[in-house]
């Protein structure tokens, strides 16, 4: 593939760009149309939102643009800051040849790839665009004249994409998260909380929703944690769930029983709508997670075989809790070999202690239990 690109497609429009030429400086003034590439997962794109204002504060009047997988799609369109969302469709070996032309044809003035793996580096490399940046990984760098960090492990993933536009001389001082979710999906949530909840409830989401099989809390201990929760703060449990956490959420409904209301099938944009709703989500690792720091509700986020200072829910109105001591954690493995002690020990009352925390610092009124 990339030798009969490279054939049909010069380096680039200017011809004073050189291959392994990196430039040292960017001239801000030639900036009108930017282009951000983000794949893979919808938490993942969420995080790289955090350039936006900043891009908007250097090019207050340019383009911008975003190229992610479908799944994404929705909750940039409406975004005001953002132009237009491309699509990359992963197994379309034609698709993605035309992708390349309709990226030329647009004529950015610069891409962020901010996902640097073999296809995107290739993407940016015949894109045309004067100032093409990506991270220094190896076997991709001849794609790129300007560079992110190389340090891998060392940010946050949100944190990452300000550490790019900091030494790239831009603005990195707005660390918000965006989300944009339709309206009739808002309605969707309104709808079914009206009817389910009355006004002053505290009500706390409960998601199950995990990438890995590892990451997923049992739904015994996520009963346990929406229990205690009821005891302690008279909460009002809402299970959210995804496609692929039907049974999960329906085990954590069944061992509540009528002390927990769970939401019906929704789209991932009904699944926003209704985690803004909450006065708080408590959510594994996942995209749900990122989800409800981008609409504002604070979220605890429950670790295990992930990493929460590089992937924990991003922002001082959240949090995120694991079990340290465990010798196995933060394995990185996607299927626990051992009894998935990360979540099934992790103590409830750490978890209430958590939930204080987020109640205080994010001034949450708690009614009376009358």
């Amino acid at each position: 593939m990339f030798s009969s690109l490279i054939h049909h497609f010069p380096i680039s429009r200017n011809s004073k760009f050189k291959f392994g030429f990196r430039l040292t400086k960017l001239n801000k003034e030639k900036i009108n149309k930017i282009l951000i590439i983000k794949l893979r997962g919808i938490g993942d794109v969420v995080l790289s939102t955090i350039v936006l204002n900043n891009l908007r504060k250097d090019f207050p009047n340019a383009r911008i643009d975003y190229l992610v997988e479908a799944p994404s799609e929705q909750g940039l369109l409406g975004l005001k800051d953002i132009n237009r969302v491309l699509l990359f469709e992963r197994n379309d070996f034609w698709k993605k040849v035309s992708l390349i032309f309709q990226i030329r044809k647009n004529k950015y003035d610069i891409i962020f790839d901010f996902f640097t793996n073999p296809s995107t580096a290739l993407i940016t490399f015949l894109s045309g665009a004067e100032y093409r940046v990506g991270f220094p990984y190896r076997g991709r760098r001849y794609a790129y004249n300007l560079y992110g960090p190389e340090e891998r492990g060392k940010y946050h993933s949100a944190q990452l994409h300000l550490e790019t536009l900091k030494l790239l001389g831009l603005n990195y001082s707005y660390k918000e998260l965006h989300y944009f979710i339709i309206l009739s999906a808002l309605h969707v949530a309104e709808k079914y909380l009206n009817n389910n909840f009355i006004e002053n409830n505290f009500v706390i989401g409960i998601c199950p929703t995990g990438g890995w099989v590892s990451k997923k809390c049992d739904p015994e201990k996520f009963a346990e944690i929406a229990d205690a929760l009821i005891k302690k703060f008279n909460a009002k449990i809402f299970i959210i769930w995804g496609k692929s956490d039907e049974e999960d959420a329906f085990k954590i409904h069944s061992l509540l029983g009528e002390k927990s209301s769970i939401a019906p099938e929704t789209t991932i944009q009904e699944l926003a709508a209704m985690i803004a709703r909450c006065k708080i989500l408590i959510s594994n690792d996942s995209g749900p997670m990122h989800i409800a720091a981008a609409v504002g509700t604070p979220v605890l986020g429950l670790f295990g075989p992930t990493n929460p200072y590089m992937h924990g829910p991003f922002g001082d109105k959240n949090e995120w809790i694991r079990l340290d001591e465990l010798d196995c954690i933060e394995c990185n493995l996607l299927v626990c070999p051992r009894k998935h002690e990360c979540f099934r020990d992790l103590p409830v009352e750490k978890v209430l202690g958590k939930v204080e925390l987020l109640i205080s610092k994010n001034n949450i009124v708690i009614p009376s239990h009358g």
